[in-house]
């Protein structure tokens, strides 16, 4: 196992390709200002030992100098054990309603936006715990399986938007059915679930499915964002409003944030419902929860102790670097007999 450390370098190598122009420039001009003012048999005789050959084996040594140096600078590491890394943590599942009434503004930038922020602050306040994604609107789709790699989770998370989602709604009962087989450890004893909502659109028996999704031992929170006032869902074209949603009647659209709603399938899971409008409250709530949590044992497997390789590159680097420097641009006398490169043909 391997890897590189600043594979920007590489860029690097495109300078091998200009050098090789130039040295086809300088022969070029050479063997025309020569022909210019010498015939070949009187080039011959003022430079007997001039080498035809010589000057490519030492663009060849510099080539290859260069080359290994730039690698040098690239650092490849080679991982050198395998490690089985034991790790204590809880598994916490973020349900992300990515419906179109969550892209209005009636929080700044945006509910979806907001919810972003408030997850991956979160997400910077796990130590080892493993998290998992599920975005939802008419249906519920796996965004990021269960991990432990949290920057892959961000990652995943920025990407999360209304048309990830075939359908419009707010399918947030099969969100919290396809949350069931994520926590694939039964041995997992701290298991959460975090809703992130409008609370627009949901329906009467997810409070049963929350209560029966409890009684499997997951712990169940919502968030909510938007304010009870609400605002139109806005409709943009590459980034420009074009206007907003309408209804079958021409009106606009006014979407509100549904505590109520939020706060009854915390209620029907024991849970708790957090106001998601100020950043911070949701996070440190959620932080001071998951470190009171007891913290489960699992494995991970992941190559570690990785050396680096640099200086074995910098090494053959020099060594080209020093046989081109002793290569002369004439014949040698002693090859001369053996006419190694049929020079005496030339």
């Amino acid at each position: 196992m391997y890897k590189l450390e600043e594979p920007i370098y590489f860029y690097l190598f495109a300078i091998i390709p200009i050098l090789i122009v130039v040295f086809l420039l300088v022969s070029w001009w050479k063997k025309r200002t020569q022909k210019k003012y010498f015939n070949t048999t009187l080039l011959s005789r003022l430079a007997p030992y001039s080498s035809n050959f010589k000057p490519r084996l030492k663009l060849f040594f510099l080539i290859l100098s260069f080359s290994f140096l730039i690698i040098a600078l690239v650092n490849p590491k080679m991982g050198t054990q395998l490690k089985t890394v034991k790790r204590e943590g809880v598994d916490v599942v973020f349900a992300l309603d990515v419906s179109k009434s969550m892209l209005a503004e009636d929080i700044a930038p945006n509910r979806l936006e907001k919810s972003k922020q408030i997850i991956s602050k979160i997400i910077d306040k796990l130590g080892s715990d493993r998290v998992g994604i599920i975005i939802y609107a008419g249906n519920a789709y796996p965004l990021l399986p269960i991990t432990t790699d949290h920057a892959a989770a961000k990652m995943f998370l920025q990407n999360a938007n209304p048309d990830m989602v075939s359908s419009q709604g707010t399918a947030i009962n099969e969100a919290l059915e396809l949350t069931s087989t994520y926590y694939n450890n039964e041995e997992q004893t701290n298991k959460f679930l975090i809703i992130i909502s409008d609370g627009e659109d949901h329906q009467e028996e997810t409070k049963q499915i929350a209560q029966n999704l409890a009684n499997t031992g997951v712990k169940l929170y919502t968030i909510g964002v938007g304010t009870e006032k609400g605002g139109p869902i806005p409709i943009k074209l590459n980034g420009s409003l074009i206007g907003y949603k309408k209804d079958n009647k021409g009106e606009t659209v006014i979407t509100q944030r549904k505590p109520a709603v939020l706060q009854g399938i915390a209620d029907a899971s024991s849970g708790i419902y957090i106001d998601g409008n100020k950043t911070d409250e949701p996070v440190k709530t959620i932080e001071k929860i998951i470190a009171n949590a007891q913290k489960s044992e699992f494995e991970t497997q992941q190559f570690s102790d990785y050396k680096d390789q640099f200086q074995w590159f910098i090494a053959l680097g020099l060594l080209f670097l020093i046989i081109d420097a002793f290569v002369f641009e004439k014949k040698t006398k002693w090859l001369k007999k053996v006419d190694l490169f049929d020079e005496e043909k030339k």
